[in-house]
């Protein structure tokens, strides 16, 4: 029976940058930091200037005859570098809707859940359909499935912004969240002036279920 194959579990070998020292090529077309034209060098030359700048010497193009060499603080441009394919792949991200559900008489525990789920889908750029569903008779009670919602709204308004307003879809009470995409300034101050009084005094999930408790 032959012997089984063996998996290397060694982390992959990352290959190195070829600057400075690792630039293999004896001579080089070479641009200075400030873009200006060097000429074509010898390896130990184009070394010297850019040690004389405190700066590094990168190969930036290798298929070109002879190879270019850029002279540059290559610290800086791995740091750029490392930014833009960030935003890029942060613009890549295809934004999809998650959704939240919960019940219009739901614990304060389940409700801290609920705004943990919610706090993770908007972080990772996804907008959030935030649910209230009804059994039975509790449809009845949209109003206070209402208040509920818009209290999950303010309790995320640091995350998010209100994309649509709590309302009826068949059985259940819809509200869509997006990402928050700028901060909070003292506009929210302001907003909180003008606020009809109902939304700035909405009730926390204990206080709902008291009151529905009370009504029935």
């Amino acid at each position: 029976m032959p012997p089984r194959p063996r998996f290397d579990r060694r982390a992959p070998v990352r290959e190195l940058p070829n600057i400075n020292d690792r630039i293999s090529y004896t001579q080089l077309r070479v641009v200075d930091a400030d873009g200006s034209q060097l000429g074509v060098i010898n390896r130990e030359k184009a070394l010297e200037i850019a040690k004389e700048r405190e700066l590094d010497l990168v190969l930036v193009s290798e298929k070109a005859d002879p190879p270019v060499c850029r002279i540059m603080d290559y610290g800086k441009f791995k740091f750029e570098q490392e930014k833009k394919a960030k935003e890029a792949k942060k613009k890549s991200h295809q934004t999809e809707v998650k959704e939240v559900k919960m019940r219009y008489k739901i614990d304060s525990h389940d409700y801290q859940v609920r705004i943990g789920q919610a706090v993770r889908f908007l972080k990772a750029g996804d907008k959030v359909k935030c649910t209230v569903i009804f059994r039975g008779r509790e449809i009845q009670h949209t109003s206070l499935a209402e208040q509920l919602l818009m209290r999950l709204a303010k309790d995320l308004e640091e995350q998010s912004e209100t994309q649509q307003l709590p309302k009826r879809e068949g059985r259940n009470m819809i509200m869509l969240l997006s990402p928050r995409k700028t901060p909070l300034t003292k506009e929210k101050e302001k907003a909180e002036i003008i606020l009809p009084k109902a939304v700035r005094t909405i009730p926390s999930p204990a206080r709902l279920n008291q009151d529905t408790d009370n009504e029935s």
